[in-house]
């Protein structure tokens, strides 16, 4: 697997990595008292003070959480959570991207990074919570192969990773493309390269 990947858009660069170091984890904490008092809200469900997300991010950092950050300029402005899960219950997702890094395909870049790390582990199915306001969130989900059902203020579904999600698919459909487009550059790289070479003395 992959240990980074990099991100460019027009407005944004950064990467996707795993924190794997102890020391990093209070990036994730660090990220999350940032988030705007909206998105707070529909990464927990309700609005919640600092020395809740101090406390929730100690925990992420012991129980054994994977941590997909999104960093730019070494500052984690997007997460996702794989929460191991408790006694039968399905392990968890989470997400949360910083306003500043929104509709930059950074959450499908963390969303794809982290079914990657539950397969890794052999988790079969995700279960996915969200806000029922969340409609970003939602949205994601719902690309990623998730079946919602709203309750008690939430969405709430689970994800199949026996299956291919429709955001792979796309990826796996370009993939071709981007091979062929990869290769035609090469072959007009070495035929330039060889002209400049060659061409004087055939000449």
């Amino acid at each position: 697997m992959a240990l980074e990947e990099i991100i460019h858009t027009e407005s944004v660069e950064g990467y996707v990595r795993t924190l794997i170091q102890q020391e990093e984890l209070p990036l994730l904490r660090d990220h999350l008292l940032r988030l705007d008092p909206e998105s707070r809200h529909d990464r927990f469900n309700g609005f919640l003070d600092d020395s809740f997300i101090e406390r929730y991010a100690a925990r992420c950092a012991d129980d054994g959480t994977v941590i997909v950050a999104y960093i730019v300029d070494g500052v984690v402005r997007g997460a996702a959570e794989l929460h191991p899960p408790e006694g039968d219950s399905l392990p968890e997702v989470a997400f949360s991207v910083e306003a500043s890094a929104r509709r930059k395909g950074v959450g499908t870049v963390l969303f794809r990074r982290l079914i990657a790390e539950a397969r890794w582990k052999g988790f079969g199915r995700l279960r996915i919570t969200t806000g029922a306001e969340n409609h970003a969130m939602r949205a994601l989900a719902k690309k990623f192969g998730a079946h919602l059902a709203f309750r008690h203020g939430e969405s709430t579904g689970t994800i199949d990773l026996t299956k291919t999600p429709e955001a792979e698919l796309a990826d796996l459909a370009a993939a071709p493309f981007k091979a062929g487009r990869a290769l035609l550059s090469f072959n007009s790289t070495w035929w330039k390269l060889f002209s400049s070479m060659y061409g004087n003395r055939a000449a």
